[in-house]
Order: C-alpha cells, then structure tokens, then sequence
C-alpha cells in the first residue's frame, strides 16, 4: 500500500472529506495545502504537506512526506508567525537580496511533468 492511499484511508476513517487543494512546486519539494471538512461537514481545517522525492539506492523513488494540521483558531497567529518569520529572513539575514526563483519542475526534470 503507497502511503497516499494509507492517508486516504485514514482520512476516511476520520471522516474528513477534501474541499479543496493547492499544490505549490518548489524546487525539489512539492507543498500541498488541503482543505478538509471535519466528520460533520460543518467545520473546516487546514493540511500542509512537504513532499520531497528521494531516490532509493535501488534506484526507485520514494516520497518524504511531513504534515501539519491547521486548525481555523489558529488561522490568523498562523498567518502572522510565518509572516513575521519571512519578513525577518528577508530583511535582516538576507538585505533585501532579491529571493532565488526555483526552475520550474519541467525545466528540472528535462521537459517533463512529474506527478505526486
């Protein structure tokens, strides 16, 4: 069993359904933000997920996934801590340097889209 279909089905045990994903390519890593509805439908949370491929010494490849679940009272403290952790790279470790573009999955991988 992939680990994408443990996770469906464990989202199914909880009874969490999604309502809506955005998958954010950058570099070798893959974040997906996942909205989910709660057993009820009548409550919504957030899922962030790193996704990073790595290669096996066989020569396959296999994800490394890690996920946090943001729940929507912390919505907002969420929002401002990454902000103000960004802001603070940006302006005092780095000076206002532009930030690095990450080439686009297909010009890493030669022209070709890799699925997750």
């Amino acid at each position: 069993m992939y680990s994408e279909d443990f996770e469906r089905s464990r989202d199914r045990e909880r009874g969490s359904e999604d309502v809506y994903s955005k998958p954010v390519r950058a570099g070798k890593r893959t974040y997906f933000f996942d909205v989910k509805s709660t057993k009820g439908n009548n409550d919504y949370y957030l899922t962030i997920t790193e996704s990073k491929r790595r290669t096996e010494r066989d020569g396959s490849f296999v994800y490394d996934k890690h996920k946090i679940f943001l729940y929507k009272e912390d919505f907002e403290k969420f929002s401002e801590g990454l902000q103000e952790a960004v802001q603070y790279i940006m302006h005092n470790l780095l000076h206002d340097q532009p930030i690095r573009q990450y080439p686009s999955r297909e010009e890493q991988d030669g022209g070709e889209e890799t699925e997750f």
